[in-house]
């Protein structure tokens, strides 16, 4: 079953988590496709997809929600998951009900929120200046939860 996870990665967070998700289903039949890098491939080559983006500024990745929008119709025939990198998690459902469109969230086969990182070191200053003022963090911190990772890739994994 070939796989292609579609995402998109300002920092590097959600790439990182990317490839996890790569390693934990097995390299051979597992794709990696950033929207920031490929905008155009053919989605009839893959069986399933895992689509994914962080949120910035209350929004998913204006590429992620592009693709989504453009490719619906094709999602749904597919087996597909979707995950999303956040900070807020008092606000997670939230989050993960605006990224997504609800005729997505229903038909996925798991739909995940994974956490997040704030890395300042990749954020510029006006980033890192409303990071600060709006989380209250002032350093590099990860919030990964490599417990919903791998349980995103095992649900895939246990779908018919």
């Amino acid at each position: 079953m070939k796989t292609a996870i579609i995402y998109a990665s300002k920092h590097g967070t959600t790439e990182k988590v990317a490839h996890k998700m790569k390693e934990l289903l097995g390299a051979d039949n597992c794709s990696l496709i950033n929207l920031k890098k490929t905008e155009v491939f053919d989605l009839n080559v893959y069986s399933q997809l895992i689509i994914g983006g962080s949120i910035h500024a209350g929004q998913i990745q204006r590429r992620v929600k592009s693709f989504l929008e453009r490719n619906t119709v094709a999602i749904l025939e597919k087996k597909f998951a979707l995950f999303l990198v956040y900070m807020n998690e008092p606000d997670r459902d939230k989050q993960i009900e605006k990224a997504f469109p609800e005729i997505l969230r229903k038909k996925a086969i798991s739909v995940r929120g994974v956490g997040g990182e704030f890395l300042f070191d990749k954020m510029n200053f006006f980033e890192r200046l409303m990071v600060k003022k709006i989380s209250g963090y002032s350093e590099t911190v990860s919030q990964l939860k490599t417990e919903e990772i791998e349980g995103l890739v095992n649900d895939l994994k246990l779908a018919k």
